[in-house]
């Protein structure tokens, strides 16, 4: 059974593009999408941060993430698919529909979603290897976003500060997917 998983899992590998690669190049319209998503969490402003400094919290993000030159190209499309699917759930949860204005939170969640479906190709690349110590470090950062929400009520503050924070690691998000897009220009050129 395991020789028939890895022999279906290599044919869906070589399948997605001519020479035995892995179709998932990132195009330029996922970093517009991904630029339109910051832009949308900026126009989803309800109050102003200033109004909640006491609520502030430092969540932890992945400081391996924000210097990605020391990051394999696996370690970044994983950590990146993992960034982009916690925030997607972020802005699924009941809590949130109640806390932002439904036109522009239904354009970020579409926007998440275009971003994740681009990236499931990629993700069949990488889904052999072990859960890396990046992505565990994604995992608990949004297991504290969440903690925080539940500890603070999901008051209108605590969902102010995690859309600043959320604005932030998009923004990290965004680079490197620019970085990925650059890495797999350098693999494709002469």
């Amino acid at each position: 059974m395991a020789f028939v998983l890895s022999l279906l899992t290599a044919l869906v590998v070589f399948s997605y593009s001519p020479g035995g690669s892995l179709g998932c190049d990132l195009s330029h319209n996922d970093v517009h999408v991904s630029r339109k998503n910051l832009v949308l969490l900026h126009q989803m402003r309800r109050i102003s941060p200033s109004f909640c400094l006491k609520d502030r919290k430092d969540f932890g993000f992945p400081q391996e993430m924000v210097d990605g030159s020391q990051l394999q190209k696996a370690q970044v499309i994983s950590a990146l698919h993992k960034m982009l699917q916690q925030t997607f759930l972020l802005f699924h949860t009941e809590r949130s529909s109640a806390a932002w204005d439904s036109t522009l939170l239904d354009k970020l969640r579409s926007g998440l979603h275009q971003l994740l479906e681009d990236l499931d190709p990629c993700l069949v690349q990488v889904m052999g290897e072990q859960a890396s110590a990046l992505g565990m470090a994604v995992k608990r950062y949004f297991e504290g976003i969440h903690l925080y929400l539940k500890e603070k009520k999901y008051s209108d503050c605590a969902w102010e500060i995690v859309r600043v924070e959320i604005r932030r690691s998009l923004f990290v998000s965004t680079n490197l997917q620019e970085r990925l897009r650059i890495m797999d220009a350098d693999l494709g050129s002469p």
